[in-house]
């Protein structure tokens, strides 16, 4: 992939299979500026097809996550060039829901801080989420006369409770990591001190199982959320028979073996051994 320099408002670092993809504009809470969207665009590009990247986890420089779109670089430095904003809006749409929510492998959000606004959607995205415990998260559109940017109605609406996004987008209330929690618009919060090390613990577990087999299954979920017993029945078994066949590890026959012949693996019990293949 490109070296991380050469992205001045993304910042990258991989180590150990996990790498961490940073909006890098910590003076400004990470908001969105064209160059964050531009460079996350190619970045995720890259990383998809990145031996070295095993997890990825989404996050933001300094002690922010993102307080959503720089309203004045976004909105108003191109409010008179049609052709500029049409490039913009669709670069955001595209790494913070389409290439985020169809990421090839696993996907954590670390919500270390603020997250406001259209920050909501490429939480959502990730396959899952932390937050520190005294992260502040809001949809404060309201009090400008706004809706909450973009896809995000339809992302708090998947997330969380129904009453929970309809008080918090109606009175742009904010709400800490905790909460976020107990709503489940997150998996987990945890104090900030400990942030950094549940995510790396999450992630090392996430790097014991297949690949093909993490990537197949979160697709399986997203797609039969919207999909009746029949299709759904129908998909999944399309979807086994595709990740047979794409697995390059033959995970199936692994813990069959495991659990049948070796009796070294009991679910609940103890652990896979993942059999790691070459590329």
């Amino acid at each position: 992939m490109a070296a991380a320099e050469t992205y001045e408002a993304v910042h990258v670092e991989k180590e150990g299979g996990i790498t961490w993809l940073m909006i890098n504009r910590p003076d400004k809470r990470n908001a969105m500026s064209p160059q964050v969207h531009l460079e996350m665009d190619a970045v995720l590009d890259d990383l998809a097809v990145d031996s070295a990247t095993e997890i990825l986890v989404l996050t933001g420089a300094g002690n922010s996550f993102c307080a959503g779109q720089d309203s004045k670089l976004y909105f108003r430095a191109n409010a008179g060039d049609p052709a500029a904003r049409h490039k913009l809006r669709r670069a955001s749409n595209n790494w913070r829901w389409q290439k985020l929510s169809t990421f090839p492998k696993p996907t954590i959000a670390m919500v270390n801080g603020y997250c406001f606004g259209g920050a909501f959607t490429q939480v959502t995205a990730c396959d899952i989420a932390l937050a520190a415990d005294d992260a502040m998260f809001g949809l404060s559109e309201v009090n400008w006369g706004i809706l909450p940017g973009g896809i995000v109605p339809w992302n708090v609406a998947q997330t969380m409770n129904y009453r929970d996004a309809l008080h918090y987008a109606m009175t742009g209330d904010s709400f800490d990591g905790k909460q976020a929690q107990q709503m489940g618009f997150v998996d987990f919060s945890y104090p900030k001190e400990k942030l950094r090390e549940e995510t790396i613990k999450l992630a090392k577990k996430l790097m014991e199982k297949s690949p093909a087999t993490l990537c197949f299954t979160k697709e399986a979920i997203r797609a039969v959320r919207f999909m009746n017993e029949p299709q759904a029945a129908d998909y999944l078994a399309a979807k086994s028979d595709a990740l047979r066949f794409n697995d390059k590890e033959h995970s199936r026959e692994e813990g069959m073996k495991q659990f049948l012949d070796e009796k070294s693996y009991r679910p609940g019990y103890g652990h896979f051994k993942r059999k790691r293949v070459s590329a």
